[in-house]
Order: C-alpha cells, then structure tokens, then sequence
C-alpha cells in the first residue's frame, strides 16, 4: 500500500562545506529564470535543484546549538499549486533537518508550511512529518504542499538541529518539484533507444515479510534500486534487507513507509548517491532514464495498472527497469512474489501513473551521467 489508498493521497482539488551547509548551484531551467530559458516552458511542471547555497541567508542559534537558513524568493516560471521538496543530507546521530516552505502570494503572508522532520538515526530529534497542517492557503498531505489558489513563487527554509557533541547535518542536495495541477503539459514522442532494452535490477518482494506485506512497497523497490547501484558499484553498503530500508524510511506521523522524501532521503543519505522526488509528464521521459541504464521508482496505481477499472485508490510503488520491443513498461513489480518481474501495457502504466500525478523517485551516483531534462524535469547539474 501507498499513499494513494488514504484519502490524503487522492490527490484531488483541495476543498473549499560550512558544517551544516555545503555552499548555490542551480540546474538548468534555475529558479528565478522565466519560462522558456534554458529550452523549457515547462508548461506546469518543473523541477529546481540546488548543491550550493551561498545566498541563502543563515542565522546561528546558539540555544539549540544550530542554524536557520532562509532561500530568497524561487519561481518556476509559472504559477503552481504543488510542491514536493526533497533533500540529501548527512545527519550524525542525534541531529536532525526541518525543511519548510511558504508560498508566495500577491497581497498573502501564508506560514511556513513543515514538509518534514528528517533524521537517518531518530532520537531526540523524531523523523516525522507534521499533520494538522491546514488553512485557508492550503494543506499538506504527508509531504506535499497543495494550494487552494496558486502562487508565483516560493520560499524555503531549513532548521538544523545540532546532535550528540554538537554535530550538525550537513546537506548536499535539495531540490523542489513544482506542478500546475490544471497545466497543459508539453508532450514528446516515444523514446524507441529504451524500447528492448530491460536492466537487471535484482527482484525483491514485501510479500517475504509479514508486517510489510500490503505496506512496504516503497522501502522494497528503494532496496531494489540501492541493490543494483551497490553491485554495479562494488558498495555493499548500499546493498541491505528490505526491512533495514523500511526502518529507515518509517513516518511514525503517517504512519508508514510511503513518505517519498523519506524514501529519498534514505538513498541520498549514502555518500555520493543523489535521490529525490519528481514529477514527469511523459512515459519518453522514464525511457531517456531506461537509455541511460537507469532504473525509475514510480508510484502508481495499482489497479489501473492490473486494467482494474473500479480502482478505489490503490497506490503502490513499483520499480520500471525496461520496455518491450513494443514499448510496454518491464517492471520489477514488490507487490507479486510469483512475477516480480512483470510487463505491463504503455497504456495501463500511462492511467496508473497518473494518480500520482507522474510522480517518481530518481536514485544515481552524483556523478552519472543523467539524460538531457528536455522538459525541464529532473535536475541536471549546475548552470555553466
């Protein structure tokens, strides 16, 4: 199970290196650029990353022994509704990240919304997302922001928390998905390099544990995904039990394991490997990851993709590794221990994916080369 199958996750319309900071790089189509730089309108999706952050401002607080740090205003370059941050970070036992956002609206002052509380190692510091969060600009389902009425921009706000002999984390990476939920996004034609080509990623299913049987399927397709990063690499600290990674992605406020930057996080928290969550809005998209011999985590809808048409929401995880000669989707399927591996029609895979609103989790070595964002998507490497 997903997010998907809670009512939080439907989705819908919303009713009436400095310790601590390793510096502002910014990818292509950076924030603050207007549509169409860069060879992007991106047409209500987007995707912003940052590994440097020279100019966002950083106040020290001496009485938790950490540091508040403060973006100026990020705009995508269209008014969104959505918004999904992610981060990769180091967090020594005992600290921990607060990552918060505020909505920039003409004549509003909107809050800080909390995205999330992450810590690799909760202690006194809890890794957990915040409920409750609700009011007349908008709410937050688990992790996303979703707006009654869209903003232009955004602004972003981290709070470190110093752990045990006054360690601080130390970010990396933290990059921001912006969607118009009523955009018309741009379209590209199949990718036909990925069309039969499939990647070995070893097959793993939550069906082998009996408290993770209808809950785990994102910590399992993360250790799918670390698994074959870690054999191709020669890590074998990548490489860990399915119930290592549930723990470590757990959201005891969800509760479970489908809080994708939590998901993310965990991955981005392994030396050199780079892990968010985006949105795509073309299956050529995933094909250019699958040309490149990357793997793609994609949440779906579990039914639809089965060709179930009374689907109730079912939301689960599944790892895409490959297409067909005909391009059909290859996945590495968590949720079935007879076809783990399984092929599923571009058809069922294109309406299960939208429930989530293409949403997918992206997992490399910081430096493999990643396809060209051609939409702007995914995140690229800083400006030249």
């Amino acid at each position: 199970m997903n997010r998907l199958s809670k009512h939080r996750r439907q989705f819908p319309g919303l009713p009436g290196p400095i310790p601590g900071l390793v510096g502002l790089a910014l990818l292509v189509g950076t924030a603050l650029l207007p549509a169409g730089e860069n060879g992007s309108s991106h047409a209500g999706c987007a995707f912003r990353g940052w590994t440097r952050f020279d100019d966002w401002p950083r106040e020290e607080n001496l009485e938790s022994r950490g540091w508040t740090s403060t973006s100026p205003v990020l705009a995508p370059g269209f008014d969104w509704d959505e918004l999904v941050v992610s981060w990769n970070a180091t967090t020594p036992r005992g600290s921990g990240l607060v990552v918060e956002a505020q909505p920039v609206l003409a004549g509003e002052a909107p809050p800080f919304y909390t995205l999330g509380r992450w810590a690799l190692e909760p202690g006194e510091f809890k890794r957990e997302s915040v409920p409750g969060q609700r009011d007349r600009w908008g709410e937050v389902n688990t992790d996303t922001l979703v707006l009654r009425e869209p903003a232009r921009g955004v602004r972003l706000r981290l709070r470190a928390l110093a752990g045990e002999a006054g360690a601080l984390p130390e970010l990396r990476f933290l990059g921001a998905s912006f969607l118009r939920r009523e955009g018309s996004p741009q379209t590209l034609p199949p990718n036909r390099a990925a069309w039969g080509r499939t990647i070995d990623v070893p097959r793993r299913t939550q069906a082998d544990y009996p408290e993770g049987i209808n809950e785990w399927c994102s910590p399992t397709s993360l250790s799918m995904v670390l698994a074959w990063w870690g054999g191709k690499l020669g890590r074998d600290e990548l490489i860990h039990d399915v119930r290592d990674v549930a723990r470590g992605v757990h959201d005891p406020a969800w509760p479970g394991t489908g809080n994708w930057p939590f998901n993310t996080a965990y991955a981005g928290s392994f030396t050199d490997i780079r892990a968010y969550v985006t949105r795509l809005t073309e299956v050529a998209e995933i094909e250019a990851w699958i040309a490149a011999g990357i793997p793609v985590i994609a949440s779906v809808d579990y039914d639809r993709l089965r060709a179930r048409t009374d689907s109730r929401g079912s939301g689960h995880l599944i790892v895409v590794v490959g297409f067909t000669v005909e391009g059909d989707v290859v996945v590495n399927d968590p949720g079935s221990r007879a076809r783990m591996r399984n092929t599923f029609s571009r058809a069922d895979f294109v309406a299960a994916w939208k429930h989530s609103r293409q949403t997918v989790y992206l997992v490399h070595p910081e430096s493999a080369p990643v396809p060209e964002p051609v939409l702007g998507h995914w995140f690229a490497g800083p400006v030249r």
